[in-house]
């Protein structure tokens, strides 16, 4: 039985991986057929994409009346995209990460605000229905101020050169098709391999979501963000991890929370990633509004907080 779980927990995750990465390619070849700006892509695209597999297993989490892994997911996610992902994105560009946009400077303030919004909402051990609506209400107010500014929607994305036609056009449409089916597969697969590791190693389910499930939601996104880094595309790497993590704490919290309330029984995993959380958000913003780039050796210091992050998780059990 312990193998058969192992099997289907790693194979869930390597089809989650690379489906992710078809369902990447499909919208970003569909953006430059559709004519969407780079703002759109970036913001929005790109990080609704990164963010599918963590809402695929939020809804599989919450029909299957385990909500917590949703939660223990979104922070896992959060803490490795705002220092693994963008750590590692700036030490393999060429001079680090610059953002000198103001849409990025203005959306950083915004992102960690919104990163510990449902920490304090879940100060009483539950992320009620209400919750959920207030989460909803904080991402509505985020796309309303993307979109409040004409001239972010000036510039036209180019990344890709084939050749625009209606078949390219119908062939990406089915690989999306194809890509979310296999999530839906993968997601059902890793929820409830998790479940039973978590009555099997008798560890909470939110430490697994956490450290493990967290990091596999993440890796998709890292998948693109280094791909982006190596062709110097700095504002698609920030705006993608800033969109992600907006949209995993505000829309997939929020619409995880109205299917199947979420509570606390073991606080203590989140008591960790709560405070890790917040600690690689305030340096997030510190290093992002310094000399608008991070640096190799900013790089290098949220690395270091991640690896910290996962040792005192794992040391504390």
């Amino acid at each position: 039985m312990l193998f058969y779980h192992v099997l289907i927990f790693v194979g869930s995750f390597a089809i989650l991986f690379f489906s992710s990465n078809f369902l990447v390619g499909g919208l970003t070849k569909l953006s430059k057929f559709i004519g969407w700006k780079e703002f759109v892509v970036s913001f929005l695209v790109m990080a609704f994409a990164t963010t599918i597999p963590n809402f695929f297993i939020g809804i599989i989490s919450a029909l299957n009346k385990v909500p917590e892994l949703s939660f223990s997911d979104v922070v896992g996610t959060n803490i490795a995209d705002l220092t693994l992902v963008i750590a590692l994105s700036a030490l393999v560009s060429k001079m680090g990460l610059s953002v000198p946009s103001r849409t990025v400077q203005g959306s950083s303030l915004f992102t960690i605000g919104v990163a510990v919004f449902p920490l304090i909402l879940i100060q009483d051990g539950t992320l009620s229905r209400l919750d959920g609506i207030l989460l909803l209400g904080a991402f509505a107010a985020y796309i309303a101020w993307l979109f409040n500014k004409k001239e972010r929607f000036e510039k036209i994305y180019d990344g890709t050169s084939e050749k625009l036609t209606l078949k390219f056009f119908t062939k990406n449409i089915v690989l999306l098709f194809c890509s979310i089916l296999l999530l839906v597969v993968s997601s059902h697969g890793i929820v409830k391999s998790a479940v039973f590791f978590s009555g099997f190693l008798r560890l909470p389910l939110s430490l697994i979501g956490i450290l493990i499930v967290g990091l596999g939601t993440a890796l998709p996104e890292l998948s693109f963000t280094l791909q982006a880094a190596r062709k110097s595309q700095d504002w698609m790497i920030v705006g993608d991890v800033m969109g992600s993590v907006i949209m995993t704490a505000t829309l997939v919290l929020g619409i995880v929370a109205l299917i199947c309330p979420i509570k606390i029984v073991d606080f203590q995993p989140f008591a960790i990633g709560r405070i890790f959380l917040i600690i690689s958000a305030i340096f997030f913003l510190l290093f992002i509004r310094s000399g608008r780039k991070i640096t190799r050796r900013e790089a290098l210091f949220l690395l270091g907080i991640y690896i910290t992050f996962v040792l005192v998780e794992i040391l504390s059990k």
